[in-house]
């Protein structure tokens, strides 16, 4: 049963989630787990909300499919950004990444197919590929850099590919993949293409590509491999992800064919999986929620708090270019036991087995400074007792 396959892939999360829930009732816990707001919302999203919520005519609450001026907004936004020109029609108007991922599964692939994931890479591939009727298949991002691994892609590729996931800005490890490693991913999946005689597809997951650290640049997938779709979430830039609020983009370079084959099945596909439109509220909201954003700025100076912190208590910690996170390789690289250690004195932090690396362990930059301050010392002392 798929179901079941699904359960044994996110089994370790859900108790982790478990544990997270029990352990934030103690007073006094820091949580450092998952990226939630621990601060009041944005007054942009809320005042965008409270403004689309109220009614214009008799159908404002009626079924709503992609709205016309969300889907504008959008492929403005995005052809801003990217430096590619996107049309309103690219855009399929989602319940958050997750989503966009399933719309782009039941577009592309059908049951029996191989979806290459990457390995640190983010925990719900596994079970959303399982109840597709997919196999999700690891190719390893290593230490110290973590950086696309083109051998790895290939050697994990079969007749039964379909497709590729790239996640740039990563998660749990904050890179951002630079242009020359996207091209050489390309000509890797062209060259794939063409010996197992079937179009290997790249599904771009971009959540956090809003929230770039100063001086790094980001380059979309999309944009250097045609054969890409891009999906993305509201949940991270506007630090909601209660708000369920995503998209689907048709790749700005693909084949005018596969476009029209793709952007035909849109309706029809997400209709079929489960009406997978957000709600109407917030989709009226979009036009002016492009331009809301929480405090890159603040979440770049917890960064340079915390990496220093790690570093001098003797833990190696990445600097994210990226993302809420900081990824670092736990003492006696057992990211468990140093969690269970933390956790025992208040602190809680992700052990990097619920990513399939034991060793490592992540934090998240969206909490508060003051947390930080509290926290980081407590994982000192525990780093310098291992």
């Amino acid at each position: 049963m798929r179901a079941r396959g699904a359960q044994e892939d996110i089994a370790k999360v859900t108790a982790f989630f478990d544990e997270v829930a029990a352990a934030t009732q103690r007073p006094g816990v820091v949580d450092l787990t998952f990226g939630n707001p621990h601060e009041p919302p944005l007054e942009g999203l809320v005042g965008a909300i409270r403004a689309a919520v109220e009614p214009r005519t008799d159908e404002w609450f009626a079924y709503t499919t992609s709205q016309p001026s969300a889907q504008e907004a959008i492929a403005a936004g995005l052809t801003r950004e990217l430096g590619a020109p996107f049309a309103p029609a690219d855009i399929a108007l989602t319940q958050g990444a997750f989503g966009a991922i399933e719309l782009a599964l039941h577009l592309l692939t059908e049951p029996g197919d191989e979806v290459i994931i990457p390995v640190p890479g983010w925990f719900c591939y596994p079970p959303m590929l399982r109840t597709a009727g997919l196999t999700p298949v690891a190719a390893a991002l290593e230490p110290p850099d973590f950086d696309l691994d083109v051998e790895a892609i290939l050697a994990a590729v079969t007749a039964r590919t379909r497709i590729v996931i790239v996640n740039s800005p990563h998660n749990p490890t904050g890179r951002v993949y630079p242009r020359a490693q996207l091209e050489a991913v390309a000509r890797a999946l062209d060259e794939a293409s063409a010996r197992i005689g079937r179009r290997i597809w790249l599904l771009s997951d971009e959540p956090y590509r809003r929230l770039v650290y100063g001086g790094t640049s980001f380059v979309s997938p999309a944009t250097v491999y045609p054969w890409s779709l891009i999906d993305y979430s509201y949940g991270k830039v506007l630090l909601a992800p209660g708000q369920r609020l995503g998209y689907l983009a048709l790749g700005p370079a693909l084949p005018d064919e596969d476009r029209a084959d793709l952007a035909g099945a849109l309706f029809t596909t997400q209709l079929a999986i489960g009406w997978g439109f957000p709600d109407a509220v917030m989709q009226y909201a979009v036009p002016e929620l492009e331009h809301v954003s929480i405090d890159v700025a603040a979440l770049e100076r917890r960064r340079d708090l915390a990496v220093p912190a790690l570093r001098a208590a003797g833990i190696d910690a990445m600097t994210p270019e990226s993302t809420f996170y900081v990824w670092a390789r736990a003492p006696r690289d057992d990211g468990d036991a140093f969690a269970r250690e933390l956790a025992a004195r208040g602190v809680l932090v992700m052990p990097g087995s619920l990513f399939e690396r034991p060793g490592w362990f992540r934090i998240s930059l969206t909490a508060t400074a003051d947390m930080l301050e509290r926290a980081l010392p407590v994982i000192a002392e525990v780093a310098a007792e291992a």
